[in-house]
């Protein structure tokens, strides 16, 4: 497996476009498409929120068919959720507009939308900005990156990721782009992610790799603990590498998946990072667990703490909240067992063994902790499994863009 450069766009036979169409936005891009050469076989993981917004459920609706998709139109300004039989309506809507200006089928175009929840989208306005992305849709690297900059809200830098693989003499290239910054605590599979692929495989395969993945990756993340009404994880393969078919069970499908896990994981990683306010991606490690469940339950209770999250932004080694909210999780471990760690680009430190503090230097710690991307390790030393969550430390900022986001 090779990390490469790109995106949406990275694979063979996409294409991609932006768009200012006024949604919400003023002066800057706010529509995205998603085009390929060829139909797609479709796989894709959403929101278990019962409230969902009008594409969550048009999405599902094409992804369970045997439809093949082609295209996927994004806005991002406005979320198009809690909008009633309207907003399911905007979607028939843009979706038929779509295939009007790209010569397909309003069945094979797959809607994206991002932003405030309870506004109607202004259909005219989609329409509109369709025909403009369809004008200027193309292949290249540049334009799979300017799509992944139309689809932010909050975010402060776009997020891509791309690798190839060699099954069989043949390269296969998975690439993709993915959104945002607060209420992220997808429990899925207003997060969005796009992957692309120019893979032969099966529609069960590809689903199959992408719904195990999903628990993995997006559902090891959380910025504010807030499962959004949006989340969407969509997965597209147009065929167009040439590689003998993959089907699950096989050593390529496990090569497949683990290049997927690739790009799933750099992606989730940038959206954590990427939190409202956020200074710092907090990384957290559960090792020496019993079960791979147990170890996910820990990581994840640590990196939801709101003390922990206040702590690392603050660069202060206050280790009794991490302990807590391991303790606080669901499940049983022995504190008494329990080994924490601090890691980062400036070292390693070890804060606790067995339950207890060592006589660490607070000065090493600080310089840990005041790095871009850091690391807690907590060992409970029971058994084999491990598991990682990600999340970010927690500022004002994040309450400033918050407080006033609607108005």
């Amino acid at each position: 497996m090779k990390k490469i450069k790109g995106g949406v766009t990275a694979a063979k036979g996409f294409e991609a476009a932006s768009a200012a169409a006024g949604i919400k936005y003023q002066g800057r891009t706010d529509m995205a498409l998603v085009y390929s050469q060829k139909p797609c076989e479709a796989a894709g993981t959403f929101t278990t929120n019962v409230v969902k917004a009008a594409p969550v459920k048009w999405d599902k609706k094409v992804v369970e068919s045997n439809v093949k998709p082609q295209v996927v139109v994004i806005n991002s300004g406005i979320a198009n959720a809690c909008t009633g039989e309207t907003g399911m309506e905007c979607c028939k809507e843009v979706a038929k507009e779509a295939a009007k200006a790209l010569e397909t089928e309003m069945e094979s175009v797959l809607i994206g939308s991002t932003g405030v929840i309870g506004m109607q989208l202004p259909v005219e306005k989609m329409k509109d900005g369709v025909h403009l992305l369809a004008k200027e849709k193309a292949e290249g690297l540049e334009m799979g990156n300017l799509a992944a900059k139309a689809i932010m809200t909050t975010d402060t830098k776009e997020k891509e990721a791309a690798v190839t693989i060699e099954l069989d003499g043949t390269t296969v290239t998975i690439g993709g782009m993915a959104k945002g910054s607060g209420m992220i605590h997808p429990n899925m599979c207003t997060m969005l992610a796009f992957i692309t692929t120019d893979a032969v495989i099966s529609k069960e395969a590809l689903q199959a790799a992408l719904s195990s993945d999903v628990e993995e990756t997006y559902n090891m993340i959380s910025v504010d603990g807030d499962t959004s009404t949006n989340d969407t994880v969509l997965l597209l393969a147009n065929q167009m590498a040439g590689n003998k078919e993959i089907q699950k069970g096989t050593k390529e499908f496990e090569i497949f998946k683990e290049a997927l896990h690739e790009v799933n994981t750099t992606l989730a990683k940038k959206i954590a990072g990427d939190g409202e306010g956020a200074t710092a991606l907090l990384e957290v490690t559960v090792q020496g667990a019993e079960t791979k469940q147990q170890a996910k339950t820990l990581a994840k209770s640590v990196i939801c703490s709101n003390l922990t999250k206040t702590a690392i932004a603050g660069h202060d080694a206050n280790w009794g909240r991490i302990l807590c909210a391991m303790g606080y999780a669901g499940v049983e471990f022995e504190p008494e067992k329990t080994d924490l760690f601090i890691q980062s680009s400036a070292g390693e430190l070890k804060l606790v063994e067995n339950g207890m503090a060592l006589n660490y230097s607070e000065e090493k710690a600080t310089e840990i902790l005041s790095q871009a991307e850091v690391c807690v390790v907590a060992d409970i030393k029971t058994g084999t499994e491990k598991a990682t969550a990600w999340g970010c430390d927690l500022t004002h900022g994040y309450i400033d863009i918050n407080a006033d986001y609607r108005s």
